[in-house]
């Protein structure tokens, strides 16, 4: 028993990488499944089969969910287990809570793909889980907090790597968020009333709502971000002071961008541009993150030519640049005017979601299978070469509709004959709007495609492989 526990005390806990990247694949597929069925019900609403379980309404945050919180969260506590081992050179800190991360983290999930279609819900956006199992995921995050900083705590290595800044950012965020949005008063097994009321409740929603994107889905994949990309392509971060400015500048901005969600409501005007000036200042810490991406393949560009591992990284971070460019712009009350309640918004979340969030991971699961199971490289080159261009041309597809689709409304809602009355009716502008929702189901499901392919080929890796046990090097001055 002894000697199990100091061989274990020698080597990284890959354990629970593999089993987190395992199921950021499979959830992924699923989470996507889900979304090309909601986006051919829009285009085709007779999809519901009139059964309320699949309709629209209870679908999409079923949804959002798996893509955000089962895909992307797997994936970000998967990789951050790896990249903490890693760069302080000791096992992961707390034992059993290492275990407990993941059974936890898949019941939550387990318990909104059940729930959420039942139609139990809060009714606010990604945060619609009911309070039991808001309490569990308080308890996994608090869990998953002692594990990483508790590891961090424990380090051989003096100096904390920067990608251990963005993912520890977001994981105290995070958990600032959930607790503080999603504070409600129980009144029932599954129902609850949030504990703030009016404009208050749709502020602190709001605060949380564009903060799930900022930490979750943006501070959380650039620490993905400031490991994979240097270490795919064999070259040190371009500038290493760049990282931790625009690092602290991202954190500090980004908790202030919320009320842009509520231009022209009955939030106070002063707060709706508090709002705006923050999301407009956020543009420069972020654009930071893509220019120190991408210059860290200075002097190797033409390893993109037959890397298509390194394809998927770097693509991410244009996709990343060009939705921190249309958030700040769709922020100015001017243009929130036009863009607002329409599909312009979902395209730009997807040219986010789809472009820097998906392909970052696709890309650093495309590093870490093969290192998992003990092989070279995946099982087919070919197949990741396939899957990077099938999700290439979706994400242009889907966004590029969704952008024509969400002007078109814009100017259709607004547009007023000389006598005052409506050019339109809404009904006419849903009308206008139908070849452009076909070209997005058409999109998701090139995307959708490229995933289930990429879920074959890590299944061949892993099964064609062996889990392997990676010993603790010497501590060196060097990182990982």
């Amino acid at each position: 028993m002894d000697s199990i526990a100091k061989t274990n005390a020698a080597h990284y806990n890959d354990t629970v990488v593999r089993q987190f990247s395992i199921m950021a694949v499979v959830w992924g597929v699923v989470g996507m499944l889900v979304g090309v069925f909601i986006a051919a019900q829009l285009a085709w609403p007779e999809l519901n089969f009139g059964i309320p379980w699949l309709s629209y309404g209870r679908l999409r945050p079923l949804h959002t969910n798996a893509v955000i919180f089962a895909f992307g969260g797997s994936a970000l506590i998967g990789t951050s287990y790896y990249v903490v081992q890693r760069t302080c050179q000791v096992r992961l800190f707390g034992g059993p809570l290492v275990g407990f991360t993941f059974w936890g983290w898949q019941l939550v999930i387990l318990a909104a793909a059940i729930s959420l279609p039942l139609g139990f819900t809060t009714g606010k956006e990604y945060a619609e889980l009911e309070w039991p199992i808001d309490i569990l995921i308080t308890l996994v995050w608090v869990a998953y907090a002692i594990v990483f900083f508790g590891t961090i705590g424990v380090r051989k290595v003096k100096h904390i790597y920067v990608a251990n800044w963005f993912y520890g950012g977001f994981i105290l965020a995070i958990a600032l968020l959930h607790v503080v949005n999603s504070a409600e008063v129980p009144a029932g097994w599954m129902k609850s009333y949030s504990a703030y009321a009016g404009v208050q409740d749709a502020m602190v929603q709001w605060w949380y709502g564009h903060n799930a994107v900022g930490f979750f889905l943006t501070a959380g994949f650039l620490g993905m971000m400031y490991y994979f990309i240097p270490k795919q392509a064999g070259r040190p971060v371009y500038s290493y002071r760049l990282s931790i400015v625009h690092f602290w500048a991202l954190i500090f901005t980004y908790m202030w961008a919320g009320p842009h969600h509520l231009h022209y409501t009955a939030l106070p005007d002063w707060t709706q541009s508090v709002g705006m000036v923050f999301s407009l200042v956020l543009l420069a810490p972020s654009w930071g993150g893509m220019i120190n991406g991408m210059m860290t393949l200075s002097g190797a560009w033409h390893k993109l030519r037959d890397d298509p591992i390194l394809r998927f990284l770097i693509v991410s971070l244009s996709f990343y640049g060009m939705s921190t460019f249309e958030g700040p712009m769709m922020s100015i009350k001017t243009v929130n005017a036009l863009s607002h309640y329409t599909d312009w918004t979902v395209g730009h979340v997807h040219s986010g979601a789809l472009g820097w969030v998906g392909l970052i991971t696709m890309g650093s699961l495309y590093y870490l299978v093969p290192r998992l199971f003990g092989r070279e490289k995946m099982h087919s080159i070919k197949a990741i070469e396939l899957h990077f261009w099938l999700a290439t041309i979706g994400i242009v597809l889907y966004i590029a509709a969704m952008w024509i689709a969400g002007v078109m409304q814009g100017l259709m809602w607004r547009a007023v004959n000389a006598d005052g009355t409506l050019t339109y009716t809404f009904v006419e502008s849903v009308k206008a709007t139908y070849p452009f929702y076909v070209i997005r189901v058409l999109g998701g499901l090139l995307y959708l495609t490229g995933m289930i392919i990429m879920a074959w080929n890590v299944w061949m890796t892993a099964i064609s492989g062996r889990s392997v046990k990676v010993a603790i090097p010497a501590v060196k001055p060097s990182h990982a």
